[in-house]
């Protein structure tokens, strides 16, 4: 099994802050992303996941994200199974440091 890439905030933010064509998914419970979700990023549950997949593009470049990057793997490693390009973001939320959207 191939691994996943892991994006570190510090790279996401730069990514952003450069416009990169890039889609992020926010795998969180609702009273986790009630605390601030990055700006851009579509909440899909962890459990919402297998069905969601079949609505996103597998052209697109997703980056997925949790509270601390172990979930958000979890979801990678299933998309990636699927044959899409994905990533994770190290550390999750615990390691962001940028703006947040509410």
């Amino acid at each position: 099994m191939e691994s996943i890439k892991e994006i570190t905030a510090a790279e996401l933010q730069e990514m952003l802050e450069q416009d990169t064509k890039v889609s992020l998914i926010d795998v969180r419970e609702e009273e986790e992303v009630a605390t601030g979700m990055i700006e851009g990023a579509v909440h899909i549950p962890l459990r919402e996941i297998p069905e969601a997949i079949e609505s996103l593009d597998k052209q697109t470049e997703y980056i997925v994200i949790c509270h601390s990057g172990v979930r958000s793997m979890n979801a990678a490693l299933f998309m990636k199974d699927e044959g899409f390009n994905v990533h994770n973001l190290a550390g999750g939320m615990m390691k962001w440091n940028g703006e947040l959207i509410f």
